[in-house]
């Protein structure tokens, strides 16, 4: 049985960068759907991607990515969810291959993506425990909805480690050479950009304290397992 797979795609003020991340992901064989949440951006966010060929669900309040993901869920259609952060850079569909492939193929229960600009601990052990590129199966998600919906606003990735960690899934660490992430102090300015890390920190680690992330680190390299990059598995 071949599975479907919808593209969840969490974005706030990302017009001039979200272009590059939807170019390889519309029209990609193995992606049947693409959702981009607008959250309550200031500028064009939601344009640019409704004419890129996204349906666009556009909130009319800013809650955050653990809210914009919730909303997501709640009327996505695919069997398996692919989640991309909206501002990455050197994005091809021969990686979006990489990272859905191993879990159609059953290689794996999940996948999560280790980019060439993780920080150089994460690179090092060759996980990065917080990243935002991940596929995995809707309906455990359609499960715990009001607790997503209720996470702060960066608590969605350890949220989701403690699920596959207790589900004890089989995960697959992809590597995306020549795929990076802008740090926030370039696309807010020095002090906002600190600011929002610090922020982000905050959340990761009132959703998790930080003896519970280090658990889930340890935790997740004995589940993981890396891949290189597949070719295209399914046949239409």
């Amino acid at each position: 049985m071949v599975l479907t797979v919808t593209c969840l795609i969490p974005a706030w003020n990302e017009a001039a960068r979200i272009g590059e991340v939807l170019r390889a992901v519309i029209g990609h064989p193995l992606v049947d759907e693409v959702i981009v949440i607008d959250d309550a951006s200031v500028d064009d966010t939601g344009g640019v991607a409704a004419q890129a060929g996204a349906r666009v669900l556009s909130l009319p309040k800013n809650g955050g990515k653990s809210a914009a993901v919730a909303a997501g869920l709640r009327v996505a259609r695919g069997e398996l969810v692919m989640f991309l952060d909206a501002d990455l850079i050197g994005l091809t569909a021969d990686q979006v291959t990489a990272l859905v492939s191993p879990v159609l193929t059953g290689q794996s229960d999940a996948t999560i993506s280790l980019r060439q600009n993780a920080p150089l601990i994460w690179r090092m052990i060759g996980l990065d425990y917080i990243s935002g590129e991940r596929v995995l199966r809707l309906r455990p998600l359609v499960a715990r909805l009001d607790r997503i919906a209720a996470l702060r606003r960066f608590g969605l990735e350890v949220f989701l480690n403690d699920c596959w960690l207790h589900a004890g899934l089989r995960v697959s660490v992809v590597r995306w050479q020549g795929v990076s992430s802008p740090a926030k102090s370039r696309k807010q300015g020095l002090l906002r950009g600190t600011r929002a890390d610090l922020r982000m920190l905050a959340d990761i680690f009132a959703t998790v304290p930080p003896r519970v992330a280090l658990g889930q680190i340890w935790r997740l390299r004995r589940a993981t397992a890396r891949c290189s990059m597949p070719g295209n598995p399914r046949q239409d």
